[in-house]
């Protein structure tokens, strides 16, 4: 079906009610300036203000190219005004992560190493998403190279979760949350190394969909981990999180990583429903001590959900789910090491001047990388020894076959596996910031569908109770599907958010709840 249908579908009359734009899905957006009801121009400038009147509280972008922003949306009122066809996501503002790569605009992946670096091209998300009528206007915070899950990794301002401002809004992709959540950008990009789409996005109360790994090209995505990194949106509901799926999704010969499979209609999948579908509940990994009880309680309640959807609940078992944290933390620096290899100050970035090249070398890296990258390079420097590696990097690569062969054989009695995002909701900025072993545990449900590299999504999944120290805060709702799943894991996640409503649901810094707290 072609963005022409699904308007035809009932979309294009969403923008023409006198909302702002601000208050939008993409989808409706993107049929309203297809439609001429509303100008690409004037749904950008909504959103620049927005921004304006948020950021200074929420940090969330740490650049806007807003010159080149409106040139572009207003290049695309003139086409419309040709009789020109846009595209499915015309006139759609999206804000990158900041490890894309933007030609013409700086691009730092976080991190003082890369200071100054302004790409001469732009990347394969760039691209695609341009291709299909977006209007990219700013870079967001994150993690120094994606290496965190708290969004204070960084020699910036960290950003603050606009549910609460002195939580944490998770990370890496935490800048790409907040901005969706606060409604500063309609849809957003991020990565996913551990977890780093689907964590802020669950700290946030948004959509966050992390793709069977290859699916979308990592042409043009600074490399954290390569054989982990996958790139996918943040969105405020589960079919927009599908069409900007669709447009970033297929193969690219730049990438030997990237699939050749054809991509399905991945927003007629959303209107599948859940009804028959087998969700996988692996009961031992989820009463594993550490689990907070309002997390536990919201997930029993979107299991229920999706069995009033029609959905049959089944136990799985992952065994050696235990290890993946152990896996991931000797894997995910050794890439890291190797990677981060390149930034010597010689080519581009940083250069802190020595008086020979071997001291220039280390005095840049010194002055440009943080704590938690060093920490990452020395751990993955170690674990690649010739004296270390069959006892560390081997033994975690055989575990993560086992690991991936676990979820081979849970898919075999269900459709998808359903965990929550993260044990706990958001927790206060600096809490974890001392303890990176608390910090790592954060991840112990995502890890595993990177490792494995499947499909895995996190949706809205009700509200933790406020309590003395804090108001409501976002719980988040975990569903993984199988290799190249992604149509059956948006028709469970779509039939879920149907049937609660919890996408909805407002930041108090906009003007508080929309339903009820603990609906």
């Amino acid at each position: 079906m072609n963005s022409d249908e699904h308007e035809e579908r009932g979309e294009a009359g969403g923008g023409g009610d006198g909302r702002p734009a601000t208050e939008l899905s993409a989808r409706e957006i993107a049929a309203a300036v297809r439609g001429g009801s509303r100008s690409a121009r004037a749904v950008l400038e909504d959103h620049l203000e927005q921004v304006d009147a948020l950021e200074p509280e929420l940090r969330a972008f740490l650049r806007r190219p807003s010159a080149l922003a409106r040139s572009r949306a207003q290049a695309l009122d003139d086409a419309r005004a040709r009789g020109e066809t846009l595209g499915p996501l015309a006139g759609v503002p999206i804000a990158l992560k900041d490890i894309f790569v933007t030609r013409g605009v700086e691009t730092t992946c976080g991190s003082r190493i890369l200071a100054g670096w302004v790409p001469p091209y732009d990347g394969a998300h760039a691209e695609r998403l341009e291709r299909a009528g977006a209007v990219l206007f700013g870079k967001l915070t994150m993690d120094e190279f994606a290496m965190g899950s708290s969004n204070e990794n960084t020699p910036f301002e960290p950003p603050r979760n606009p549910w609460a401002l002195d939580r944490v809004p998770g990370g890496s992709s935490g800048g790409s949350a907040v901005a969706v959540a606060a409604r500063m950008a309609a849809a957003s990009l991020g990565t996913d190394t551990g977890g780093s789409i689907r964590q802020p996005a669950g700290f946030c109360g948004v959509v966050g969909l992390k793709p069977t790994y290859g699916r979308v090209p990592r042409f043009g995505m600074i490399a954290f981990a390569s054989s982990l990194d996958q790139a996918g949106p943040l969105t405020r509901d589960v079919r927009d999180a599908a069409r900007v799926l669709q447009c970033l999704a297929g193969h690219d010969p730049r990438d030997a990583s990237s699939l050749r499979d054809p991509v399905p209609d991945l927003e007629v999948a959303c209107e599948r429903g859940a009804d028959g579908l087998r969700v996988g509940v692996p009961r031992a990994m989820i009463e594993q001590p550490g689990l907070d009880p309002a997390v536990r309680d919201a997930f029993e309640r979107s299991l229920a959900a999706l069995e009033r959807a029609g959905a049959e609940r089944v136990d799985v078992a992952l065994p050696h789910a235990r290890y993946a944290v152990a896996c991931y933390y000797v894997l995910s620096p050794a890439e890291a090491a190797s990677n981060l290899a390149r930034y010597d100050g010689v080519r581009y970035g940083l250069r802190v001047e020595r008086a020979t090249l071997r001291e220039t070398y280390e005095a840049t890296r010194d002055a440009g990388f943080g704590a938690e990258v060093k920490r990452r390079i020395l751990l993955g420097t170690f674990v690649l020894r010739a004296d270390s590696y069959d006892r560390y990097y081997g033994r975690a690569m055989r575990v993560r076959t086992l690991i991936a062969r676990d979820y081979e054989a849970a898919f075999a009695s269900c459709d998808v596996i359903a965990t929550p995002t993260s044990p706990t909701p958001a927790f206060p900025l600096g809490q974890n910031a001392g303890d990176p072993l608390a910090m790592y545990l954060s991840d112990v449900f995502t890890i595993g569908a990177n490792l494995a590299g499947l499909p895995a999504i996190s949706i809205p999944g009700g509200l933790a109770p406020a309590t003395a120290d804090a108001p409501p805060l976002p719980i988040g709702f975990q569903l993984l599907g199988p290799r190249l799943g992604e149509p059956t894991l948006l028709a469970a996640a779509a039939a879920h958010e149907a049937e609660t409503g919890w996408h909805a649901q407002r930041p108090p810094l906009l003007g508080g709840l929309t339903r009820g707290a603990l609906s």
